[in-house]
């Protein structure tokens, strides 16, 4: 087993031993926590009580962070004609049609969104397999299927995320980099949260968010009062 570095093992130290922290709380620790090496991205991961199995229980959106992500995500277009120079215009990092499919279908993934037109998605679906299980694939449910490719594109880089629940009824997300202010990172978790409470699946019992956490990358969990949420 790999032990942790002496800087985890400081982070640790500084998160109190069954304690839950607030919203506010939480990210104020975490850039404390945060590499000292490098800018760390701040993330969060939530248990909800659903059953993802179950259709009406799959707790899936998207949301806008008011202070962006701290990182320029690379987005790819599949669109053809003037959808496809708009999206290109908008900041698209490579946009194509039939020669981009065959590139995905390949394997190429070096990407972090994709944006699809109507039009394409008979070619794009076929895509499944490579996109699907890296959560890639367009969806009209998160904007990402779309006759105005070029929007997404501009929302995409302008700080839009996306979450999921997966099969384990866990969904993680990002709300930033350390280098944020307390401010900025409180602001964007908190419209994170308000829109997967909003989501809440109406056949969803007991307690929505049962536990949640607080982390920076390779750093400690900070948990989450969820009472606070």
């Amino acid at each position: 087993m790999a032990t942790k570095s002496k800087a985890y093992k400081a982070a640790v130290e500084k998160i109190e031993a069954d304690k839950y922290y607030t919203p506010t709380e939480a990210v104020a620790l975490a850039k404390e926590t945060g590499s000292k090496k490098f800018d760390s991205t701040v993330e969060v991961a939530l248990k909800l009580s659903v059953d993802p199995r179950k259709a009406d229980q799959m707790v899936r959106g998207t949301v806008m962070l008011p202070h962006g992500t701290g990182k320029t995500a690379r987005v790819i277009v599949f669109a053809n004609g003037p959808a496809a120079e708009a999206a290109l215009a908008a900041g698209a990092d490579e946009v194509g049609s039939t020669e981009l499919i065959e590139k995905v279908a390949g394997g190429w993934t070096d990407f972090d969104a994709a944006v699809a037109t109507p039009e394409l998605m008979g070619q794009v679906g076929r895509l499944g397999k490579v996109l699907g299980p890296r959560g890639l694939m367009p969806n009209p449910k998160t904007g990402t299927v779309t006759p105005n490719p070029a929007k997404a594109v501009e929302e995409i880089k302008g700080g839009k995320i996306e979450f999921r629940v997966d099969k384990h009824a866990n969904v993680h997300f990002i709300v930033g980099k350390a280098s944020f202010t307390a401010e900025q990172l409180d602001e964007n978790l908190k419209t994170a949260l308000e829109e997967i409470v909003r989501l809440k699946p109406a056949s969803s019992k007991g307690r929505y968010i049962q536990k949640g956490a607080v982390s920076t990358t390779f750093g400690p969990g900070i948990p989450l009062d969820v009472n606070a949420i």
